[in-house]
């Protein structure tokens, strides 16, 4: 298998930032680790190892990204507003400098985002935010309401890192229509041909399923949320 580190230089977050990409061809899946995970998690829990066939067979190429995590959500000494506007930040990492990585070493037009729990927010906001860019988010055991990581604050930057905050106000077509895209035909495709949001979530208590249903409601009104449980 292919197996290629990169690393350089981020304009948009002043530092420096790697990634690991795996295998050399087929459809592009950007990856986002758990919550402060590194981009060599996927790796090390033995994912890539699990999904080599596919790799090796040219069905899929990795491109495993860090967080960023500790500086955004997860740092308690900076004001939610500022974590907000870092999670922003890197944002644009994403799509001014690993988007056209991607596609510069990658002809194929069909961006799948991937990620597991803090993960899973991660391409579900890309997607929602960033309309068009993919065409598929996995989002696996997901938390979506970021004002958990915010002091409960949904106002101002905070509104526009929270996918259950500005969802619900979004009526423009224009920005819906890429995301509800290919769930909706009476002639359904396969599952793994679908476009849109899936959203499996695994095994969880009865009171994590209850709140993760409330939340899907929420986003399913709006989107092409493709439900189910892991295994």
């Amino acid at each position: 298998m292919n197996r290629e580190y990169r690393k350089w230089w981020s304009p948009a977050l002043g530092r420096d930032m790697e990634l690991l990409v795996f295998g050399d061809r087929g459809a592009p899946v950007l990856v986002f680790p758990t919550s402060m995970g590194r981009f060599y998690q996927w790796e090390d829990f033995g994912i890539v190892s699990h999904m080599a066939p596919r790799i090796d067979a040219g069905w899929i190429q990795l491109w495993c990204v860090d967080s960023i995590d500790g500086e955004s959500f997860y740092n308690k000494a900076a004001a939610p507003q500022d974590r907000a506007r870092r999670h922003l930040a890197y944002e644009r990492y994403l799509v001014d400098e690993v988007l056209p990585a991607i596609r510069f070493a990658n002809a194929v037009d069909q961006l799948i985002v991937a990620g597991s729990s803090f993960g899973a927010f991660h391409a579900l906001a890309f997607v929602t935010r960033r309309p068009g860019i993919a065409r598929k988010a996995v989002g696996m055991s997901g938390a979506y309401d970021t004002a958990k990581w915010l002091d409960g604050d949904r106002s101002g930057e905070a509104y526009f890192v929270n996918p259950l905050a500005f969802l619900p106000n979004l009526n423009d077509d224009r920005y819906l229509a890429p995301l509800r895209d290919g769930d909706h035909h009476r002639d359904r495709p396969r599952r793994s041909e679908r476009r849109g949001i899936q959203a499996p979530c695994g095994r969880a208590t009865a009171e994590g399923r209850a709140r993760r249903a409330r939340h899907m409601g929420r986003l399913g009104a709006r989107l092409a949320v493709l439900e189910g449980h892991g295994g």
